[in-house]
């Protein structure tokens, strides 16, 4: 958008008259974050404008806006108007609250996202939003308070745009905010299966990896199309949070440790060689040590190759922020500590399984590196060609990954 209007994308960012950073709230961190890049920006580059947009902006744009250098704060309900605000002359700018973009996130229908057009990261596997918001209500998140209703790309644009991708990608990864909600709205027919199989006869896609999907979203249906298509990558994660009863219930979560571990099973009975992730949370206020040793035990007795771990950062204005019997930070950093080295002994015994196997991969942008389809990196024999598919036979282990067996 910003192009369209003629501004130049800059190489330096020490150079560039604007710098647009796009933020986080999620965590206390990375507010943290944000906050130490804006100083960053402004004391590298003095002259430059800086607009701050995404959730941070969204939840808190005075507290932004007051920090030095920050020109526009535009908050996600506003993100589509960047490229219009940028064009404002100065003169149409008051400090504080003339430069503050922010309205009424649920008030908004349409989703808003820009098409990719390039892949990010490691250059050779775009990731494509598809949808965003969330319905729910769990009593930690600040998302939908600054991200809005759930709310779908149209089947039709999704199709395009991953037509495109395929041209010049071999692996394109669909992401939301809650991917497993897409095409859930009021008057939505298709669902999430039906889309990907859509996507499967549409367009030439040679793979396609779903990020994170809501355990209860992981359907029969989709499930079992997942492990017929050797298009879909092998590779399911759940988000759990907590293996213990009461704190699921707690925490707003709509499944209880039962209803999760039934669709986990049921994915390693369809997929018997999938990486199977969640994110799980530990230090939730009035989380016991009885509580967290229920949840360690469930996730022990399930079949993950990887965790990610999150130690619990109060978000203003969230019910969680409010409940009593906080947990001391040394607690939360031990049991945080507790479920890393549970993760890393799963993941050692998934990687130790793959030794001597075939495994299709996309070769990565990093030199002399693969992904597997069931999420595993490779170090190549040989340097190959990046963004393409292969199959390599895995010889030994690394210390985080695998090695290709030398031919």
């Amino acid at each position: 958008m910003l192009s369209a209007k003629g501004l130049e994308a800059c190489d330096d960012r020490a150079a560039a008259e604007l710098v647009v950073l796009n933020t986080c709230t999620v965590t206390a961190e990375a507010d943290n974050d944000v906050r130490q890049t804006i100083r960053r920006v402004h004391r590298e580059n003095p002259a430059a404008r800086i607009l701050v947009t995404g959730c941070y902006a969204q939840r808190a744009p005075e507290e932004l806006a007051a920090m030095p250098g920050v020109e526009l704060v535009v908050g996600n309900s506003h993100k589509n108007r960047i490229a219009d605000l940028v064009m404002l002359p100065a003169s149409d700018l008051t400090p504080y609250h003339g430069n503050i973009h922010v309205g009424d996130i649920f008030a908004q229908r349409d989703f808003l996202s820009a098409p990719v057009e390039d892949a990010a990261g490691d250059r050779t596997r775009p990731n494509l939003k598809i949808q965003d918001g969330c319905n729910n209500r769990c009593s930690f998140c600040i998302i939908p308070f600054v991200r809005g209703r759930s709310r779908s790309a149209p089947a039709g644009q999704v199709v395009e745009q991953v037509r495109g991708l395929a041209r010049r990608y071999r692996e394109v990864v669909l992401s939301g905010i809650n991917l497993g909600r897409w095409g859930r709205e009021p008057g939505g027919t298709m669902r999430l299966a039906g889309l990907i199989r859509q996507l499967l006869a549409e367009t030439e896609v040679e793979r396609l990896r779903l990020s994170s999907v809501e355990p209860m979203d992981f359907s029969d249906d989709l499930l079992e199309l997942m492990a017929a298509s050797p298009r879909i990558a092998g590779h399911v994660h759940a988000p759990l949070q907590s293996g213990c009863d009461r704190t699921l219930r707690r925490m707003h979560r709509k499944y209880r440790p039962r209803h999760y571990a039934d669709r986990i099973r049921k994915a390693r009975s369809l997929m018997p060689d999938a990486a199977i992730g969640a994110d799980v949370m530990v230090g939730f206020p009035g989380e016991t040590a009885g509580d967290f040793e229920e949840s360690r035990a469930f996730i022990e007795a399930l079949p993950f190759t990887y965790l990610h771990v999150f130690t619990y950062s109060e978000r203003p204005g969230t019910p969680a922020a409010e409940h009593p019997g906080s947990v001391p930070m040394p607690v939360r950093k031990e049991r945080n500590r507790v479920l890393r080295e549970l993760a890393a002994a799963g993941n050692l015994e998934f990687r130790r399984r793959m030794v001597g196997r075939m495994l299709s991969a996309v070769t990565l942008h990093d030199p002399g590196i693969a992904l597997t389809e069931n999420y595993l990196k490779v170090e190549l024999a040989a340097c190959r060609e990046p963004n393409r598919i292969v199959n390599l036979q895995v010889g030994s282990l690394t210390p985080g990954g695998l090695r290709e067996s030398v031919q």
